[in-house]
């Protein structure tokens, strides 16, 4: 994210000795990406960051794909997906392609007994239910309902629910999160039109500072792998950082709708984008006030993107018997549009409370075997009047 952030103490200049108080040196780590071309931070460690003492077990975490070329829309029921206790293996692949996984989670228990490092991709936490703080590397971050939470790719994480009833929509993506570039100037700065602002982010904070020894577990995800890697130091002994590239917070509630005369695109409810897929945040909102408006979105046709819907909570005025926890996919090749009545029915109605997800990709989406065992198994129909 192109908005500068530090935690701590650290040296004026980069790259100059910062010595401790009791004699020695803290040590400096580029944490940066594409690179040493994209966003980047400089943070200083207590002791040596590169210290592996042992490589356990390493072990498959690729999805099994149940529909590699999908031409069906389909519709996930995300809250029948059974919780379990451990973080990691509560997360369930629903739809992938070379771009990304998108995915939902029910973890019950707080992540404590190891450290998470994601090495391919940056990740998108997306908080349906609970409340609690992602603690990481470079400072902790509350988080509660609504939440998306960017976690770029290389950070050391755990994560501490103060609720046992979790769910999470999450994404991870192999280029990074940024806000959409025509909400900013050639600076990075938010623009006046923008629907939201750099005051909106939730910035690390609480930065865990432990001058430990010993073994600590950390999980690493890399090419489709988890492997179990031991620590010789705790990995949270950052004593200070600067830069832009941390993980952060945004509020789906401090999104502001942009609404019009007539109904506005897709695009305009923007909130993330990648070089591969975009973002998009569903909002309570008024609806277009031309006065022959028809508020329920028009039928389109999906010619280069296969479209991801979330649903959060409120009214989903442009679908019937949708859900909370529900997902739809509306899959390139075939035109899509509001459900049968749902147009006339819109007519006159002034605002919606609908809160929704949408990742739009540019590549086709595969269907794992999780996602299948969620399948309502009719949605493809439910156009046919």
């Amino acid at each position: 994210m192109p908005l500068y952030h530090k935690l701590g103490k650290f040296p004026q200049k980069r790259h100059t000795k910062f010595e401790k108080p009791d004699g020695g040196f803290y040590y400096e780590q580029l944490f940066g990406t594409e690179g040493f071309h994209g966003h980047s931070s400089l943070s200083y460690h207590v002791h040596r960051p590169t210290q592996v003492k042992e490589i356990l077990k390493s072990y498959s975490a690729e999805p099994k794909i149940a529909i590699g070329k999908n031409i069906k829309s389909l519709l996930f029921k995300g809250f029948e997906l059974k919780p379990e206790n451990d973080f990691l293996d509560s997360r369930k692949a629903m739809l992938v392609n070379k771009d990304c996984i998108i995915g939902l989670a029910a973890p019950k228990e707080s992540l404590r007994n190891y450290f998470y490092k994601n090495a391919d991709a940056d990740e998108m936490l997306f908080i349906h239910k609970g409340k609690g703080k992602l603690r990481t590397m470079l400072g902790n971050i509350p988080f509660e309902y609504g939440d998306y939470l960017i976690i770029p790719r290389g950070i050391i994480y755990q994560i501490e629910f103060e609720t046992t009833e979790n769910r999470l929509f999450y994404v991870e993506s192999y280029s990074p999160f940024y806000t959409p570039k025509r909400y900013k100037n050639q600076s990075g700065q938010h623009l006046e039109h923008s629907p939201f602002c750099e005051r909106d982010f939730i910035l690390p904070n609480e930065l865990e500072t432990h001058d430990e020894k010993g073994d600590f577990l950390i999980k690493i995800k890399k090419e489709g792998m988890i492997h179990e890697v031991v620590y010789a130091t705790h990995p949270f002994d950052v004593v200070g950082w600067d830069g832009y590239n941390f993980p952060y917070g945004f509020s789906i509630h401090n999104f502001e709708p942009i609404t019009g005369r007539v109904h506005q695109p897709p695009p305009v409810h923007q909130t993330f984008e990648t070089a591969t897929f975009v973002v998009c945040s569903f909002c309570p909102r008024l609806y277009d006030y031309h006065p022959r408006a028809i508020p329920a979105p028009y039928n389109h046709s999906n010619i280069d993107s296969d479209e991801v819907l979330y649903y959060v909570d409120g009214d989903f005025m442009s679908r019937n018997n949708i859900e909370q926890g529900h997902i739809t996919l509306h899959p390139k090749g075939i035109p899509h549009g509001p459900a049968p009545g749902a147009m006339e029915r819109s007519i006159g109605h002034k605002e919606t409370q609908e809160l929704a997800v949408m990742v739009d990709t540019f590549r086709p989406l595969m269907v794992t075997e999780e996602a299948m065992g969620l399948d309502d198994g009719q949605y493809y129909k439910s156009w046919c009047e």
